[in-house]
């Protein structure tokens, strides 16, 4: 088949050298230019990242001699390519009129930014749970005046461990959800060597997070209706977000409550046999399992678990009545890959499968 000519804006960085290796491989995406700030512009790739590779592989010879080019020159990088992925570090004001720029020049965006997330015509996607949003992209279109350009958001990556687990379990009725994250420095885009504060150490606070955690999960379980996304009013959820030393892997506690009570039974069988509604579409990055729930009671753990499925599966455990809410388990996620730079590759893939790209 032909492959898709794909660009990386914001490659330099941490998600941007996942979106490198990722791609590098990939059997229906090309990698056809590299862009970054100013800075970097017209450097080789190596010469542009310098000292800041942190992915475990080297670079991969694909890229090595690709000359970085300059993420401002919209019209330049669009021509070169089917569409992009985005993952740049500037304020939310600047991304989005970024994305919007690229959009307009009708390049799709898929954007692992959340400057957007929160228009109402802009599909925030995660595959397995709300694939139907993209039908809001041709609403969008017609309000930016585009036939091919627009952009699709990926969820903020703490709540890849969490809303994943519940999704299966909305038909009990999801009234009242606690969850508490543990979340690994990488999603800061940093590493030991770059924070050696984090050492031995844990944050109780990560800028934005909570809200985050708490309002998108609001979108994904939305409905389409006219040129608009109607968020879900349930469930209610809060939400407290740590930063822990670990290197990858976001882990949260989950406590939730139901208007109808399922048995311990009834969750483990809608864990186990949950199937994702793009599976016909055999998609290259989905895992062939979503959910993986441990029978052990110490898993899942962050350092054996969080490759699952290439990065792909969200790990569920210790489910157990709770005295305040119906339930609480564990659950985890890599937030490099199914909640980052993963999770929008397989956005890419669905995208381009529903002929949006």
């Amino acid at each position: 088949m032909k492959k898709y000519k794909v660009g990386i804006i914001g490659a330099t960085g941490m998600v941007g050298q996942r979106f490198i290796t990722l791609l590098a491989e990939h059997p229906w995406f090309e990698i056809t230019v590299l862009a970054a700030s100013s800075r970097s512009a017209g450097k080789p790739y190596p010469e542009a990242v310098g000292s800041k590779w942190h992915m475990a592989a080297p670079i991969p010879e694909l890229v090595k001699n690709m000359i970085v080019m300059d993420a401002s020159d919209v019209e330049a990088v669009a021509a070169k390519v089917d569409f992009v992925f985005c993952a740049v570090n500037l304020t939310k004001p600047e991304t989005r009129a970024l994305e919007e720029a690229y959009a307009k020049a009708e390049c799709p965006v898929v954007s692992n930014n959340s400057a957007c997330r929160g228009i109402e015509d802009v599909p925030m996607i995660v595959p397995e749970i709300n694939p139907e949003h993209s039908e809001i992209i041709n609403a969008q279109r017609k309000r930016l005046g585009t036939k091919r350009g627009f952009i699709a958001v990926k969820s903020n990556c703490s709540l890849q461990s969490y809303v994943p687990a519940l999704h299966p379990l909305r038909e009990f009725g999801l009234k009242n959800v606690l969850a508490c994250t543990y979340q690994a420095i990488s999603g800061a885009g940093r590493t030991f060597e770059t924070w050696p504060e984090m050492v031995d150490n844990v944050i109780p606070y990560i800028g934005g997070e909570e809200e985050k955690s708490e309002k998108e999960p609001m979108k994904l379980w939305g409905t389409v209706e006219g040129d608009k996304i109607v968020n879900a009013t349930k469930p209610a959820i809060t939400a407290q977000c740590l930063r822990v030393p670990a290197s990858d892997g976001h882990m949260a506690a989950v406590f939730v409550s139901f208007d109808r009570k399922p048995t311990e039974e009834e969750i483990l069988e809608r864990w186990k046999n949950f199937r994702s509604p793009v599976a016909d579409l055999h998609l290259p990055s989905a895992p062939d399992e979503f959910l993986h729930y441990f029978e052990e009671a110490d898993r899942p753990q962050t350092k054996l678990d969080r490759n699952l499925g290439n990065g792909m599966t969200v790990s569920m455990g210790r489910l157990r009545p709770d005295s305040q809410y119906d339930y609480k388990f564990v659950c985890l996620s890599h937030n490099t890959l199914r909640g980052a730079a993963g999770g929008a590759v397989l956005m890419a893939e669905l995208l381009c499968a529903q002929k949006y790209i």
